[in-house]
Parts: structure tokens; sequence; C-alpha cells
């Protein structure tokens, strides 16, 4: 089992959601996040001075897949989410030691369906 966890554009969540749910994936947590990356931010113009960068809206999706559907996510969320622009996101996979379905006592992958 895999955790994945993307950090993404607000604008390109829809794209990135209809991706998930044509690859079968439904099970998503999502977000509102704020930060920054190499960008740092964006500088703005205040009374005639540069402002330095503060920090950007961004969308947070927390993914849990077991093994077989880690590229079909990968494959949605980048594809969902590259506008070739700097500030895409990233994406982070992590290994998924347990999960345990709370209705109904699942355990494991059975859990993440």
């Amino acid at each position: 089992m895999k955790y994945i966890i993307a950090i993404i554009q607000p604008d390109r969540l829809d794209d990135v959601l209809a991706r998930l749910t044509d690859k079968d994936i439904h099970l998503v947590t999502v977000s509102n996040v704020v930060g920054r990356g190499r960008q740092k931010g964006i500088s703005e113009v205040y009374r005639s001075h540069r402002e330095g960068g503060g920090l950007l809206k961004k969308v947070k999706l927390e993914i849990a897949v077991n093994d077989d559907f880690l590229p079909a996510a990968m494959e949605a969320l980048i594809q969902g989410a590259r506008t070739g622009n700097i500030g895409d996101g990233k994406i982070f996979v992590m290994d998924l030691e347990r999960a345990v379905r709370i209705r109904t006592g699942e355990d494991g992958h059975a859990a993440i369906g």
C-alpha cells in the first residue's frame, strides 16, 4: 500500500479529480493549504515598493492506494496538474504500513479498496 501526497495549483483540482476518477481512484482527501517552493512566492508592489514573496495558495491531495493503483494514480496526478509552468507542484509517495476501515473493521488492502 502507498500513501500519496500531492501539492498542486488550486485551478488544476477539477482536472486532477476527473482523471483520478477515470482511473477508478475515488478515495481522496483534499485540503486548502498555503506554501512556497523554489519560486519563493510572488513579489508584489505596494505603494511603489516591491514586497518580498509570501505564501501561495495551493491544494493538498492525500490518497491511499494499493500498489497496483500507484502507476495510474501518478499518471492521473501528473497529467491533470501539469501546466509546464513553475509552481505546478510536487508529489510524494510513502509506504503505508496499515489501514483500517472503521465502519467494518477491514484491515490492510481491503480497507482502501
